[in-house]
């Protein structure tokens, strides 16, 4: 008896030490409201079953910046408008009036809910004349906009693109409207450019590029599980001061409250465990302790019956 005594102690260790570490790994990346400066509403998230699980692939917040992650890098997002579902992205690569450099390729996945928002796009330090400058037979430049490149090159840094100061503008080339390749990159190579900028707002001062606003505008859309979930539960969800997110790998809707546990409809209620057993169920770490509690009570009836 002293043995399924010593025994029994052992399994309640065991699990309880167990069942911690899991408790502790589930509140290591809890999903936040914001990330950085960054408000951080559905459908974005900060972490693996946060917001949709849709955008988790390409958009995750690290050391407190937002982040998108394309096949071609990754980008701090800088600015997000849920008004017009749209977020700005500013690539390190990227020329500002500020500092000038040569820029690799600038891609998004096709498979992505993003696309190219309303941004200008500037190719700098070309092949002249960009005048001739087309993509599959037709030109990309849009002369009516010149402008902006006489603007742009009175900055002292285009020298760091191998150009004398104030430079002939036919080196320049307002890419409007922008498009990407069948790789969805702007391939600045093929278009035989040394780099780009990307305007997302003039800010009041067409002619004074120090002021301008740069980074790289991109749309982006819901699909039908969002579009359903936003208009159905997820404002709801927020409203009463959870964050929406999902129980992989069903991926069913979540709203998480900020007791730490997960309902399947919002937070006014608090924690209802009748309500939303399954949920806990298929949560990975709570099915964990389940079982771990599970073999406990199992391992309790032996040393009792033995």
């Amino acid at each position: 008896m002293e043995t399924h005594r010593l025994l029994f102690i052992i399994l309640l260790i065991a699990a309880a030490s167990i069942a911690s570490s899991h408790s502790s790994a589930a509140s290591a990346t809890p999903c936040r409201s914001n990330c950085g400066s960054l408000q951080i509403k559905y459908p974005f998230g900060t972490g693996y079953g946060c917001g949709s699980p849709r955008f988790e692939p390409y958009v995750t917040c690290n050391s407190n910046q937002l982040v998108l992650t394309t096949h071609t890098g990754s980008y701090p997002i800088t600015a997000i408008s849920y008004k017009d579902s749209t977020v700005t992205v500013t690539p390190s690569a990227m020329s500002t009036c500020n500092s000038m450099q040569q820029s690799p390729n600038l891609g998004l996945d096709w498979a992505s809910p993003f696309q190219l928002g309303p941004s200008i796009f500037l190719l700098l330090s070309c092949t002249p004349p960009t005048s001739s400058l087309t993509i599959k037979g037709s030109p990309v430049c849009d002369p009516s906009s010149a402008h902006l490149c006489s603007t742009i090159y009175t900055c002292p840094s285009v020298v760091n693109l191998g150009m004398p100061l104030f430079p002939p503008t036919n080196s320049c080339c307002v890419y409007s409207p922008a498009n990407f390749n069948s790789k969805g990159e702007l391939d600045l190579r093929e278009m035989k450019c040394k780099g780009y900028t990307s305007i997302a707002s003039l800010e009041d001062s067409p002619t004074d590029p120090s002021k301008w606003v740069y980074g790289v505008t991109l749309k982006y859309t819901n699909g039908g599980f969002d579009d359903y979930y936003m208009n159905n539960k997820c404002n709801t969800c927020e409203d009463s001061g959870g964050i929406c997110g999902y129980s992989p790998p069903t991926n069913s809707f979540l709203c998480i409250c900020n007791n730490g546990f997960n309902t399947s409809t919002d937070c006014y209620n608090n924690y209802n465990p009748v309500q939303d057993y399954e949920y806990a169920l298929g949560s990975s770490t709570s099915l964990s302790t389940w079982k771990i509690w599970l073999g406990l009570w199992v391992g309790l009836i032996f040393c009792i019956t033995a």
